[in-house]
């Protein structure tokens, strides 16, 4: 789904701009004023956030600036929480599939970015709740939240059931909607939104997907049944990943942090977050491009014939 800037229908010329600097990267910190400079030419800056002490629900702006790299702008999703702005990524960092555009190119569109000449692309982002069977034995319906889930938190790129030490095999039982789909002998289990699955889910085998898609990919890491393979599905369904046969240190991971420890029998519940990821959407710089550039496919193009 694409939308577009709504300052330019508010009346206004210049975004409310919040600058999210991740400066205890030496990189940012080194060219963060000159990048200010730049902003302030097009746009209003109403924060330069160097501590992640920015509080998007009680500040309004119209558009969020990330300087680092993918994880810098997963820390952005998460810290919006429910309030999530458009998004425009400069990549300070190493890979860059999400922070796409170089500092160096960010004078010349910038201008542009600020009069809403760039759609908005809207990304599917998860929810995730822990809930521990005691909460399961006394009803909670699938599909549904607990009165007060241990804990939940929103996802831009996956949630998963992963396990460390003495890291033996994982019994995962995955239901959709409410049945079973099967158990899982692996030694964890991935739910990756199209925008993460170029992250841990491509790193276990499971399909990339066009970021837009209203879809999830299930995928098994290293699972002991060779015909279980990554599962594309509908994103409005509730998928819970219930902890059969665990051990001490299984945890439930989000974007790679860790949410919450799980106990036998406790379940990770996903689904479809009421809010999405919102982007500002680059020239030339499209999706595939960013897999050619990234992921090196450069392919074997015949020489045209003379």
């Amino acid at each position: 789904m694409q939308t577009e800037a709504i300052w330019p229908a508010l009346g206004r010329s210049r975004p409310r701009v919040a600058v999210l600097a991740s400066v205890n990267r030496p990189r940012v910190r080194a060219e963060l004023q000159k990048l200010e400079s730049i902003l302030a030419r097009s746009a209003d800056i109403v924060a330069i956030d160097q501590d992640e002490s920015f509080d998007f629900a009680l500040t309004d702006v119209d558009l969020c600036v990330v300087l680092g790299g993918d994880g810098s702008i997963l820390s952005a999703a998460r810290r919006m929480g429910l309030h999530q702005k458009p998004v425009i990524g400069v990549n300070l960092g190493r890979l860059g599939f999400l922070a796409a555009l170089g500092e160096d190119e960010l004078g010349a569109i910038w201008p542009e970015v600020c009069a809403g000449k760039y759609p908005i692309d809207e990304h599917l982002m998860l929810q995730c709740a822990i809930v521990r069977a005691a909460q399961r034995q006394r009803g909670t319906p699938a599909g549904e939240l607990p009165p007060s889930p241990l804990a939940y938190q929103l996802a831009l790129n996956e949630a998963a059931i992963l396990g460390g030490p003495p890291y033996s095999m994982l019994q995962i039982d995955l239901y959709v909607d409410g049945e079973l789909a099967s158990t899982y002998s692996c030694d964890g289990l991935i739910i990756s939104t199209p925008v993460g699955s170029t992250a841990h889910n491509l790193s276990a085998g499971g399909p990339i997907l066009q970021r837009r898609l209203q879809a999830v990919v299930i995928s098994p890491i290293s699972p002991h049944t060779l015909t279980l393979r990554p599962v594309v599905d509908r994103a409005d369904r509730t998928f819970e990943m219930v902890v059969r046969q665990g051990h001490e240190s299984v945890s439930a991971v989000f974007d790679g942090r860790v949410l919450g420890s799980l106990a036998d029998g406790d379940c990770y519940r996903i689904g479809k977050a009421p809010v999405s990821f919102k982007m500002i959407s680059i020239p030339e710089k499209g999706e595939y491009r960013t897999l050619r550039d990234k992921l090196g496919w450069g392919g074997n193009p015949r020489e045209p014939k003379r």
